[in-house]
């Protein structure tokens, strides 16, 4: 469970790491036994944690040669004493994962934050390690998407485990490490900054939505007419796009999507809609695609989502092998409750996705009839 639900957010080629390289492990997360089980763990017992550390330990990477300096005692850390030792033990090394995120006792219910940066030092903990020069990994354990946008520069590679429970360090290696092929993808949106929320991938439009161009707040000339941007949607300071959308993950595959097909492009109510597309494992690696059906109802009564997540499959995939998946769509699964408070389905055009994501994907269209 662990492995799958990690979620590869960034790799400039420095994952998977090779074993017969040194590897300097940093960071208040590497081994935090109790805080790596999360919240609402009543029952669990610290003791039994395998932490990465631990799991670096353990017989399956004992010949991995490895250097350990925390650089932070906690999440919450504000002392940089430790600092040069971390940056030391990053030189000697050839790559440097630094671990880190938030205690348990952060997150969950009635334990709600207005920042949501990375606490305590260790976004300068990041940084630090960054100007040693060497590649840096940066694993998060989070109980909440946390606004990382400002620490992505300094990291070569993203894995974020949320808070991945007692076997979570075994599996963050065997990630690393390329025993296991991160697979999983986002479940909520990451925004850039705090102000950004509420944002969700499937929002109600607006009367004036975004285009794909805006205008950057530094590059407003002075004493710009009001309407110079064209009144539509967006932060001036963050844009009208998520860090991450909803239902994103990289893996160490690549796949391609072609081949959309709809069993009909009119159905009435009563239907059910077969979709298919062909997904190929374009490289070298096995691996595991979450394949999303996405739809939007064009013509509602009432105002209707952007888009609507319908279903999911888990695609193994070996290396250049290409399967064809299939979904099957029930209409009546595309009924909502009108102004009247009663659920039905409304005839009119749908536009469907077969898609990696909530922003990417095959786009097709099919019409309802009365």
């Amino acid at each position: 469970a662990a492995t799958e639900s990690a979620i590869l957010l960034k790799n400039n080629g420095v994952l998977p790491l090779k074993e017969n390289k040194t590897v300097a492990i940093i960071g208040p997360m590497a081994h935090a036994p109790y805080d790596q089980l999360g919240t609402w763990s009543f029952d669990g017992d610290k003791n039994h944690t395998v932490t990465p550390l631990k799991a670096l330990q353990s017989d399956e990477y004992k010949h991995i040669k490895y250097y350990y300096e925390a650089g932070l005692g906690h999440s919450r850390d504000e002392s940089t004493r430790n600092f040069e030792r971390a940056k030391s033990i990053a030189r000697q090394a050839d790559v440097a994962v630094v671990f880190v995120g938030e205690e348990a006792i952060l997150s969950g219910e009635a334990h709600s934050l207005s920042d949501i940066n990375l606490i305590g030092k260790q976004s300068d903990l990041l940084k630090a390690i960054k100007s040693t020069g060497k590649p840096v990994v940066m694993v998060v354990m989070a109980g909440r998407p946390l606004t990382i946008e400002r620490d992505l520069p300094y990291a070569d590679a993203v894995l974020y485990n949320f808070h991945p429970g007692t076997m979570g360090g075994l599996a963050i290696m065997n990630l690393l490490y390329g025993k296991a092929n991160p697979s999983g993808k986002l479940p909520v949106t990451f925004v850039r900054e705090v102000g950004q929320i509420p944002m969700y991938y499937n929002h109600n439009n607006t009367g004036r939505p975004a285009q794909d161009w805006i205008t950057p707040i530094n590059d407003i000339p002075l004493e710009a007419p009001q309407t110079s941007l064209g009144n539509t949607s967006f932060y001036l300071d963050s844009g009208k796009d998520p860090l991450f959308a909803f239902g994103y993950g990289l893996s160490y595959s690549t796949f391609e999507y072609s081949d959309l097909n709809l069993s009909s492009n009119e159905v009435n109510a009563n239907d059910t809609l077969t979709v298919t597309a062909t997904i190929k494992n374009t490289s070298d690696i096995d691996g595991t695609e979450v394949v999303q059906l996405y739809v939007r109802d064009l013509v509602g009564s009432i105002t209707r989502p952007v888009k609507e997540l319908k279903g999911f499959q888990r695609l193994a995939l070996k290396a250049s092998e290409a399967q064809t998946v299939s979904f099957k769509l029930p209409i009546s699964e595309l009924a909502f409750y009108g102004k009247d408070l009663i659920k039905k389905v409304e005839a009119g055009q749908f536009d469907i996705w077969v898609a990696p994501n909530s922003t990417e994907g095959l786009k097709g269209s099919f019409t309802v009839k009365e």
